[in-house]
């Protein structure tokens, strides 16, 4: 691959990434509610599911390209609803660990979970990857240079969200003072990632 390709590459995906959407949302509500190795945990998740999705990519399998994202359609609404869900209960959250201050902090596992389902399900990132990352592979190159681009993308995007679980860990300390404040923002970032997936439309 050649390193102005891959400089070019670099630079396009790190300002993707410092554009907040579902994935970045999921995971600095994560880390304000709970810490940063649970948002570390939420990356793991998102991380992966991007990370399956480039594999649909990488595989050239435009006929199930195709059934994902229509596929994805419907299950990205399961997502919707779960993000709102997430959102009203860590709105309500701040009254509860309010009056109860041995409140209990979810399981990384469930963590890792919510992040790799929302990361897959996006079916606006399975269609602009498939558009997006074939820019960067010089003409005549084979599945190896598309694959290689494939991993900076990933790399990239797992290290630009890991700035952001860091960026939400540092405010959390400010926050957590502020008591029920850090988990109607929470609250409010789950429900913005939801709304972000609702709006992901594969025709955009």
């Amino acid at each position: 691959m050649e390193p102005n390709l891959i400089l070019a590459l670099i630079g396009a995906t790190a300002l993707l990434v410092a554009i907040p959407g579902p994935n970045v949302a999921l995971i600095v509500a994560n880390t304000l509610a709970y810490g940063f190795r649970f948002g570390v945990m939420t990356v793991l998740g998102t991380t992966i599911g991007v990370a399956l999705q480039l594999v649909v990519i990488v595989l050239g399998l435009a006929a199930l390209l195709q059934f994902a994202a229509a596929a994805f359609l419907w299950l990205k609404w399961i997502g919707v609803a779960y993000l709102v869900y997430l959102g009203v209960n860590a709105w309500r959250r701040g009254i509860v660990e309010f009056e109860n201050r041995d409140a209990k902090l979810e399981p990384l596992k469930t963590l890792f979970w919510q992040g790799l389902l929302i990361a897959t399900i996006n079916p606006k990132t399975l269609i602009f990857n498939a558009a997006f990352l074939p820019q960067f592979v010089a003409a005549g190159s084979g599945l190896s240079a598309l694959l290689i681009t494939a991993v900076i993308y990933l790399a990239v995007v797992m290290l630009g969200d890991l700035v952001w679980a860091v960026f939400a860990q540092t405010a959390r300390p400010l926050l957590t003072t502020l008591g029920r404040l850090r988990h109607r923002l929470t609250g409010l970032l789950f429900l913005a990632s939801g709304i972000g997936l609702a709006l992901a439309r594969v025709d955009r």
